[in-house]
C-alpha cells in the first residue's frame, strides 16, 4: 500500500467513494505541498483573505472564534483527515481562526489546484463535498449539546464522537484513543469552566464511564457512554462507500 492509499484523507472519503486509481493520483497530487507548523500560533487568522486551504496531514487543530469581551469559542477540532478552511476559501474570507494545538504537517491547497481536482474528478469532488456536509451534520449536533445536553451527557458525546472519527481514519477504536487536548481546549469547546470540566471528567471516571488521563482517553464502558450520551453516530456516516 503507497502513501496515498494509507492516507487519513484517503481512509476518510473511502468511506463514501471507492476511490479509483485516478482519483487516488488526484488526492496525491493534492498532498505535494506539505510543510510543518508549530502549535499555538494561528494558521489562519479570522478576517483574513486569499489564503489556501489546506489538508491535515498529522496533528490536531482547533477553528475557534474570538467573542468582543477576548472569550474563545471552539467551533470545532480537526483531525488527520480533515480540510482545514475549505469554506473560507470558497467564500474568499476566513469567519474564524484555525490553531494547530501542537506541531503539525499539512498539505497546503491552493484554490486553482482544487477546482481542476474537482473538474478532473467529478466522483472525488462528490466525496470532499460529503466531508463538507457531515462537518456540517457536526456542527449541529454540537449546538444541540451546547443547548440541550446537560455537562454530563455533553462531555460523553463528545468524547464518542471524537473516538468515532478517529477510528475512521485508523486513530481511535472502542477501546479508546490518544487525545492531545487539554481541559481548557475542552472547556472552549463545550461552553464550561475548566473547573466544571475537571469535575465532569472525574465524575464520569469514577462511575466507570471514561477515563481521560495523560493524553488519553478510555472507554471503561463504551455502551454504558453511549446510553448516557444517547450517541448515534448516523450522522457521521461511517457505513460504508455508496459510490461504488
Amino acid at each position: 500500500m503507497n502513501a496515498i492509499e494509507s492516507s487519513p484523507l484517503t481512509r476518510k472519503l473511502s468511506a463514501f467513494v471507492a476511490l479509483s486509481e485516478k482519483e487516488l493520483g488526484v488526492l496525491e497530487r493534492l498532498h505535494q505541498r506539505r510543510r510543518s507548523f508549530v502549535g499555538g500560533r494561528d494558521l489562519v487568522h479570522q478576517g483574513q483573505s486569499e489564503q489556501a486551504a489546506y489538508i491535515l496531514a498529522a496533528g490536531w487543530v482547533c477553528s475557534y472564534k474570538i467573542q468582543p469581551d477576548g472569550s474563545r469559542q471552539i467551533v470545532d477540532f480537526q483531525i488527520p483527515g480533515d480540510f482545514l478552511g475549505l469554506r473560507s476559501v470558497l467564500l474568499h474570507t476566513s469567519d474564524h481562526s484555525i490553531e494547530p494545538i501542537a506541531e503539525i504537517e499539512a498539505a497546503e491547497v491552493l484554490v486553482g489546484d482544487l477546482l481542476e481536482a474537482f473538474e478532473q474528478t467529478p466522483r472525488l469532488a462528490t466525496a470532499i463535498l460529503w466531508a463538507v456536509s457531515r462537518d456540517e451534520a457536526m456542527v449541529v449536533e454540537h449546538l444541540v449539546g451546547l443547548g440541550r445536553r446537560d455537562a454530563d451527557a455533553r462531555m460523553a458525546h463528545f468524547l464518542l464522537e471524537l473516538g468515532a472519527r478517529l477510528a475512521l481514519v485508523g486513530m481511535g477504536s472502542k477501546a479508546g484513543y490518544a487525545c492531545p487536548l487539554t481541559q481548557y481546549h475542552l472547556a472552549d469547546a463545550l461552553g464550561l469552566s475548566a473547573v466544571h470540566v475537571n469535575r465532569v471528567l472525574r465524575k464520569l471516571r469514577e462511575a466507570g464511564y471514561v477515563t481521560f488521563r495523560d493524553g488519553q482517553v478510555t472507554f471503561d464502558d463504551y455502551d454504558r457512554l453511549v446510553t448516557l450520551a444517547d450517541f448515534d453516530p448516523a450522522y457521521l456516516d461511517h457505513t460504508g462507500p455508496l459510490l461504488k
